[in-house]
């Protein structure tokens, strides 16, 4: 014969039930503040995570919509409207600004860091490229690209060839690597970096060898490697 659970009387005794909820009662009146806060605390997260969700959905697309006519302002390198606004549409940095944590102004961002580049004021377009972050497989890595192109227009060629190899690096792929690993080498060499720009044109010519860049890395690696043969 099986041993009873004394933990389950309650199942099978309706008195004990009966008990077992006095006692649940009793606790309840002696600890009703403390019950109370706790539900009620629980209800402010839930809701509270819903209304941010909520709030963000909105603000998201209101990013989206006060930025879209900066894009064609950017095509059209109309980059002061397209950054500054036109005195109908605020512009990419006032999107950045006022809804950087959406997806719509953080992708503002990229788009202002893009026209700052192009304005030449590098180091605010490096902020920007900076402040922006995507698991996307093009645009991160554009980003980190344009960003090293910043570094290279300040001839910070350290800084450049960082940016380049972390391009290079995310996601990589045969369509965009190789030409981030040639920007990787030219920065290496503007650096002084003989050898590491050597292996980033051999990077291109043994993982890539039917890119377009191969031909371009195959020139680059013959002349610097004479040059280093002269030195």
């Amino acid at each position: 014969m099986s041993k009873k659970n004394p933990g389950l009387d309650f199942l099978e005794d309706p008195d004990a039930l009966e008990g077992k909820l006095e006692d649940v009662g009793d606790y309840f009146q002696q600890n009703k503040n403390i019950v109370l806060g706790i539900l009620g605390g629980i209800v402010l997260l839930v809701v509270g995570f819903f209304g941010y969700r909520y709030y963000i959905s909105t603000q998201d697309e209101t990013a989206q919509v006060e930025m879209f006519p900066s894009l064609y302002q950017l095509e059209a390198d109309s980059l002061k409207k397209a950054l500054n606004g036109d005195g109908r549409n605020p512009g990419l940095l006032a999107v950045a600004d006022n809804y950087g944590s959406t997806p719509g102004g953080n992708l503002a961002e990229f788009y202002a860091g893009l026209g700052l580049l192009k304005e030449g004021k590098y180091d605010e377009a490096i902020d920007h490229l900076k402040s922006f972050s995507s698991s996307d497989l093009l645009v991160q890595a554009r980003a980190y690209a344009l960003t090293g192109d910043a570094y290279m227009e300040k001839k910070s060629f350290d800084e450049a060839a960082d940016y380049y190899r972390k391009a290079a690096d995310y996601k990589p792929n045969k369509f965009f690597s190789p030409g981030y690993l040639l920007k990787l080498g030219v920065a290496y060499e503007q650096a002084k970096q003989n050898d590491k720009a050597i292996a980033a044109y051999n990077e291109i010519i043994e993982k890539y060898s039917q890119s377009a860049e191969a031909p371009t890395a195959k020139k680059y690696k013959s002349v610097l490697e004479a040059a280093v043969g002269e030195s």
